[in-house]
């Protein structure tokens, strides 16, 4: 079964959302919870699993399924499909600041590897697997890298990542460090690993964590300035639940402005 062939329009800046125009019988699966909006006659359907091709059967759906329990992802995705007679659109929006990035995988060899909280939609027939860090002990330890999704197909998928998008190409033997929930995807050419920073001192009393991603290439690599577990973890340190009594963090008052609170 082909890909469907779709067109597409990326809208916002740093809360963005993805357009979708669709022929007729053309289908797009969406990541459960994404859906932003939907023209008439775009029938929507929840699925096991990811939808594609090669999912027949029931067992081929519990296949799809087992492998998105396994990165931490719903049960389920959604197709939305033009069962109409003109095109339709049906849109797709980020859950948090960040940028969507439009990925054609027959142009990066039919497979991208990317963070398993990454993947907002993509065309029908993109098939959604799972890669394991290929070091365990390093893969249990260090978070984000354990895991990670594979998008595999030649057609056009979307991933959403956190604040700002760089790109990069890393020669034959070229390496990468970077913090592991900073990896968004690379191509499957690239040789990924996690290791130990290296000194003890630095890991405990450094603040970056105690291991780090190494991408060696040849191939590309997408980096995000501000993971969701990052931008999360000072949420819930700047709220009440995090220790603070509210606003006063960061002003001059400091804690001494809770003295003044009612009880």
């Amino acid at each position: 079964m082909a890909m469907d062939v779709i067109d597409y329009q990326i809208f916002g800046d740093d809360m963005q959302f993805v357009e979708i125009e669709l022929d007729p019988r053309e289908a797009v699966v969406g990541e459960a919870g994404t859906m932003f909006y939907m023209e008439d006659e775009i029938q929507m359907e929840t699925v096991f699993g990811d939808g594609s091709a090669g999912q027949s059967g029931l067992l081929g759906k519990l296949l799809g399924a087992g492998k998105r329990l396994v990165t931490g992802e719903s049960l389920f995705t959604t197709v939305f499909m033009n069962g109409g007679r003109g095109r339709r659109k049906v849109a797709f929006g980020a859950a948090y600041p960040g940028k969507i990035i439009p990925m054609h995988l027959g142009e990066m060899g039919g497979t991208l590897l990317c963070q398993k909280d990454a993947f907002l939609c993509a065309a029908k027939g993109v098939s959604l697997g799972i890669a394991f860090q290929k070091k365990l002990g390093a893969g249990f330890f260090g978070g984000e890298g354990f895991i990670l999704q594979k998008l595999e197909g030649d057609g056009l998928a979307f991933i959403h990542a956190g604040g700002a998008i760089i790109e990069k190409t890393l020669q034959p033997g070229e390496t990468l460090r970077v913090d592991t929930g900073c990896v968004v995807a690379f191509t499957s050419q690239i040789d990924f690993d996690i290791q130990f920073v290296g000194s003890v001192k630095t890991a405990l009393f450094g603040g970056e964590g105690m291991f780090f991603a190494t991408l060696r290439g040849p191939g590309q690599v997408w980096l995000q300035s501000l993971p969701l577990a990052r931008l999360a973890n000072r949420i819930v340190g700047a709220s009440k639940i995090g220790g603070s009594k509210g606003g006063e963090q960061g002003s001059v008052l400091g804690g001494l402005g809770n003295l003044f609170e009612e009880e």
